[in-house]
């Protein structure tokens, strides 16, 4: 998985480096060297991300909730 991938799949994700960081419970430093392409990512790490990032690509966002407030 290439750096722009890595970022492109924890955009559709909605996550930022650090709500990777917390869920895999790893330290954060790691993930930004993953982001930033200083370290490989692994090759399961890399498939559960477009896993998840594949899903949320075909789910997309529902339009229907778009400015809404509590009534």
């Amino acid at each position: 998985m290439t750096p722009a991938r890595f970022t492109e799949c924890l955009l559709n994700i909605r996550w930022t480096p650090i709500n990777l960081a917390s869920a895999l419970q790893c330290d954060l430093s790691w993930v930004d060297a993953l982001e930033a392409g200083n370290t490989e990512v692994p090759a399961g790490l890399a498939a559960w991300l477009e896993t998840l990032a594949r899903c949320h690509e075909a789910a997309g966002i529902p339009t229907t909730y778009r400015g809404r407030g509590h009534e």
